[in-house]
């Protein structure tokens, strides 16, 4: 599963051909969310709500390039790395 993005020990990682709806996987210490790039929200897993409201606000700043990146998951292409948060 590529990675496409890393900040503040939180990973930004996006499985190829994985299930609908489009998302995106955020690791932080041991646990995992995956995130709804349409609605960002979490349909599965969980974060603390720190890591969480960090996850959204990147998410909110990129969600026209993550949803590039699930069209080129979605036909087996390179995934572009997105910018962290700062």
């Amino acid at each position: 599963m590529p990675e496409i993005s890393r900040f503040f020990g939180i990973v930004i990682k996006m499985f190829f051909d994985d299930h609908n709806p489009p998302h995106f996987h955020a690791e932080y210490g041991g646990d995992v969310a995956l995130i709804d790039i349409r609605n960002l929200s979490a349909f599965a897993g969980r974060l603390s709500p720190r890591v969480m409201g960090l996850v959204i606000e990147w998410a909110t700043l990129h969600q026209q390039e993550l949803l590039a990146d699930w069209e080129r998951a979605q036909a087996r292409q390179e995934l572009l790395k997105i910018a962290p948060l700062e």
